[in-house]
């Protein structure tokens, strides 16, 4: 997966070729690694449930990739801080 990284969008490529606009919802370090909380540029504010992604930025043969994360605990310990991330964020811009 190759990626572009823009102030609060992102562009992914799939294995399959296939290009995706993503907006960065947040990010967070956790265990010395960045993981993102994504959604699909598309669906916009009218969307009734907004599908959240997180994906992992690892780095292979020199190349950063951005991952699913498989690991069950490690995917909850980082959606707890993505979400606590997010909490803070809205409660500074009121």
């Amino acid at each position: 997966m190759d990626q572009e990284f823009g102030n609060d969008v992102i562009s992914i490529v799939d294995e399959d070729g296939v290009e995706y606009e993503l907006e960065v919802l947040s990010t967070v370090n956790y265990n010395g690694a960045d993981y993102y909380a994504l959604a699909p540029l598309d669906e916009g504010e009218d969307a009734e449930e907004i599908e959240v992604s997180i994906l992992k930025s690892v780095v292979e043969d020199g190349e950063p990739l951005l991952v699913a994360v498989e690991d069950e605990a490690e995917l909850e310990a980082v959606y707890d801080l993505l979400m606590d991330a997010m909490y803070d964020e809205e409660d500074e811009e009121e």
